[in-house]
């Protein structure tokens, strides 16, 4: 194999190997800029739902806290709503909130019976 083939591939290999290593850094360093910004969108889109959609957010949120506190022994110290399902009749209603407690996060669904708001799930 001619000497400048072999500079010309590892010229190549080098680039392609800087371009990766360059590439995960930036996607690290701007994650959390990223995901911020989503959520915030996911929450003012659910938000803007749950407005329109005539539910009271106090209601909601109260409800959100202390079924997460029964079930965890502790109110999260984060709650973001960030999804509401408003389905035919009320008692299919759902709405979805990130939660972070105690470092974990996690995801709790609200789901409506006889007009109150009751636990569906909590991951």
């Amino acid at each position: 194999m001619p000497t400048w083939l072999i500079i010309v591939l590892g010229v190549l290999a080098i680039l392609a190997i800087g371009g990766f290593i360059a590439r995960s850094m930036y996607l690290k360093r701007t994650e959390a800029d990223f995901r911020a910004k989503l959520e915030q969108a996911n929450h003012d889109l659910a938000e803007a739902a749950a407005a329109d959609r005539g539910w009271d957010r106090q209601t909601l949120e109260g409800a959100a806290r202390r079924i997460h506190a029964e079930q965890r022994g502790a109110e999260p110290s984060e709650l973001l709503l960030v999804e509401v399902l408003d389905r035919p009749g009320t008692d299919e209603d759902l709405a979805v909130f990130h939660v972070e407690s105690e470092g974990r996060r996690g995801a709790l669904t609200l789901g409506r019976s006889g007009g109150e708001w009751v636990l569906e799930s909590l991951r």
